[in-house]
């Protein structure tokens, strides 16, 4: 019995198989649109290339943002000690005096957002005999946290650390201008014994870092050394906290004095805090991050117009291929599809090539600030990379692919 067609129909008329078998399978699209984008690799390496830096950098500042600024803050250098706050007891006539006990630093060193605590003692006009001269100076009490809170390092020699404040070890550090006073030169003040006040303490270190030239004429001892043994010196009424981030500032300024009145009397506290410095940091991050931003996003957005403006060539420059197709069969869907299947294949392989440069990057910044990257956040990162490539695959090859997909027949094999 002969078949009979659907009203309406030419005699090529094929009915629609949902089951897959097109003529053109979306795996057949896949594979053909890939090689496609693999002949043609030449005229696609500048767009590749943006939307792979691009990726990469955008992994890179997201993964290791938080790390670096940590990084920035142990830089109270740059900083100018924005991220230090100074607790202080004031005196009042007529009161007794408040200090800060060792369990009251302990609870301000628990405070969230709080990195480093440190506690300092006092006294001025102390003196020394070198060689039959005398010298008169200021002694500071300090603990071992005292040097990281300000980014001091050691000139000559090492600074007095946790070992020698649980000893009560007689050693002291001096400024670099108070060891030239007294000594000639730091190389001679290194290993010398100075008389502080009845006692013998040796040098074993000359203090450095940018910051310690307003401390040039001081001499350090451990806060245990210096309680015990120098007459009249201050009770430690001062305490330093170095916060985290400037971004944790706010909060723990706030919550220091009911940590304080938690655990002694808070009368005459007073807290100082550089908010101008510290508004000013943020400012000047804000607009670099502002920048970083903008800058990377406006590489991969590039490359989607790279790739939407390659794509409309390349509809313009097969108009007689498309033609074939479509006159052997083709629907206008499989022509959209391969279209944007050419486009993704871009993308996704440039997203690939970013997320692979992303993780080198990150490993690298890491091995330099000493940091791990956190993989949840990396991982996270390389999802939403590949998201991302998925749609700017879609929304910059799907004007030209519909636009192939519309072209007549006739017209495209006429196309010269």
């Amino acid at each position: 019995m002969k078949a009979t067609t659907p009203a309406g129909r030419g005699a090529g008329f094929t009915p629609p198989d949902f089951g897959g078998s097109r003529f053109l399978r979306y795996r057949d699209l896949m594979r053909v649109g890939f090689r496609e984008v693999v002949r043609k690799r030449r005229r696609y390496i500048g767009v590749v290339a943006a939307i792979a830096l691009g990726t990469a950098g955008l992994i890179i500042v997201v993964t290791m943002g938080r790390d670096l600024k940590k990084n920035f803050n142990n830089d109270l250098d740059i900083l100018g000690g924005a991220t230090i706050i100074n607790a202080h007891f004031e005196f009042f006539p007529m009161e007794k005096p408040e200090w800060f006990r060792d369990y009251t630093i302990k609870a301000l060193s628990e405070i969230p957002g709080a990195s480093v605590v440190a506690n300092t003692v006092l006294q001025v006009d102390v003196e020394t005999t070198w060689h039959d001269r005398s010298h008169k100076f200021s002694i500071l009490g300090v603990d071992q946290n005292y040097w990281s809170i300000f980014g001091f390092t050691p000139a000559l020699g090492r600074l007095f650390d946790a070992s020698d404040i649980r000893a009560g070890a007689r050693v002291c550090v001096l400024g670099a201008e108070l060891a030239r006073l007294i000594c000639g030169t730091e190389q001679e003040a290194m290993g010398s014994t100075l008389t502080i006040d009845g006692n013998l303490y040796t040098v074993i270190g000359i203090l450095g870092g940018v910051r310690a030239g307003d401390r040039g004429r001081i001499a350090f001892l451990p806060l245990s050394t210096a309680l015990a043994r120098i007459n009249g010196i201050s009770k430690p009424y001062n305490a330093y906290i170095r916060c985290s981030s400037w971004d944790d500032v706010d909060q723990v300024a706030e919550r220091i004095p009911a940590v304080v009145a938690a655990n002694q009397t808070s009368q005459g506290l007073v807290l100082y805090v550089s908010w101008e410095a510290l508004k000013h940091v943020k400012r000047v991050y804000w607009w670099v991050t502002l920048f970083i931003y903008m800058s990377i996003g406006a590489t991969i957005v590039l490359g989607g117009f790279g790739i939407w403006n390659i794509m409309m060539a390349a509809v313009t420059a097969r108009t007689r291929e498309i033609g074939l197709k479509k006159a052997m069969g083709a629907e206008d869907a499989d022509i959209l599809l391969q279209f944007l299947f050419e486009a993704l294949s871009v993308t996704v392989t440039a997203s690939i090539l970013g997320v692979i440069l992303g993780r080198a990057g990150v490993e690298y910044m890491g091995m330099l600030i000493g940091s791990s990257p956190p993989e949840g956040l990396f991982l996270l990162c390389l999802i939403l990379g590949l998201i991302f490539a998925v749609v700017l695959g879609l929304g910059s090859g799907l004007l030209p692919s519909i636009r192939a997909s519309r072209m007549q027949v006739v017209d495209a094999m006429r196309y010269e």
